[in-house]
């Protein structure tokens, strides 16, 4: 029971105006509204708060549905995840705040994967010193056809520096691993409509209940069930912040110039580049260039950078 007065607590779930708060590491969620015009400084996103926000709240009585404690004030971030989304190009949205990892959600089919969607994904997480690990899931759906393919994916992103975790929901592969990982730790769960996001949320805790979906066969593309934000507690230690499938993912406050440096492969290896800077797209003596070429930096890789120099506004 949340007794009248002040204190701190986090935010655990983000339903338009309406919020849930726990004092966390205790698991007391009590309901929070907003009250007039909580902004974070300097902050241009459609959303003042966040789940992961650290918030001071106020409340004049008991805590319960009719009487929702007051959040008064946002506390500073140690890092968050933003994106612009389609169709608000010249705004942006955060989709989590105060992370300890970000655990991406993918698959190379059902539906299709997208590198430059992952790659965009990924180097948002560098930009806000976010610790990104990939989830390959549905790898019991591949089949020996789609080993090769399996294989080339998971060398690209490791020698780029990422862990990749192959799982299966319904073998249970990877899943130990992954719930390791994710121990005592904040962790978002992100990735694009229908990878089974919720479904390894569920694998890792079967106490946990998140809205799972299912890929339409017209398009082979998932169908949005999580409408909300929201923290779960881990069985295990530790939460997992759920999201919604994401299908678009602008890049934010980022610069052309300073894009390479957010991929870890080419941080690397630019100080070996005759000029500076460099776009690593023309210039001579260009190290970025000569590692494509030589197979030390992934093809596929340096095409999502070339997109990503190109997009300016427009987003896949």
């Amino acid at each position: 029971m949340i007794e009248p007065g002040q204190g701190i607590a986090t935010v655990v779930k983000n339903a338009g105006s309406h919020y849930l708060l726990s004092r966390l590491p205790e698991w007391d969620t009590f309901p929070a509204v907003l009250r007039g015009k909580v902004r974070l400084k300097g902050s241009s996103s459609t959303n003042p708060v966040a789940v992961g926000d650290r918030v001071e709240y106020s409340c004049s009585t008991r805590v319960d549905e009719s009487s929702p404690a007051i959040i008064t004030r946002v506390l500073e971030r140690s890092n968050y995840l933003i994106r612009k989304s389609t169709n608000l190009s010249r705004q942006s949205h955060v989709i989590a705040a105060n992370l300890d990892q970000a655990v991406i959600a993918t698959s190379l089919y059902f539906p299709e994967i997208k590198l430059p969607f992952l790659d965009r994904i990924l180097v948002t997480c560098e930009v806000y010193r976010i610790p990104a690990v990939i989830a390959l899931n549905k790898i019991d759906l591949y089949g020996e056809v789609a080993a090769e393919q399996m294989e080339d994916f998971i060398n690209i992103y490791t020698r780029a520096g990422y862990t990749v975790i192959p799982c299966s929901t319904r073998t249970g592969e990877g899943i130990e691993k992954l719930r390791e990982l994710c121990r005592d730790k904040v962790n978002l769960f992100s990735g694009e409509s229908g990878v089974g996001k919720s479904s390894l949320i569920k694998a890792l805790d079967p106490g946990l209940d998140p809205k799972i979906g299912k890929i339409s066969s017209a398009h082979l593309q998932g169908k949005h069930t999580t409408s909300l934000y929201e923290m779960y507690k881990m069985a295990s230690g530790g939460y997992i912040i759920d999201t919604p499938g994401i299908r678009g993912f602008g890049l934010v406050d980022l610069e052309k110039e300073e894009i390479s440096k957010y991929f870890p492969e080419m941080l690397r290896l630019m100080d070996g580049c005759r000029f500076s800077p460099c776009t690593h797209t023309h210039e001579p003596g260009c190290a970025i260039k000569a590692a494509v070429d030589e197979g030390l930096v992934s093809a596929e890789r340096y095409c999502s950078y070339l997109g990503m120099l190109e997009e300016d506004k427009k987003f896949r």
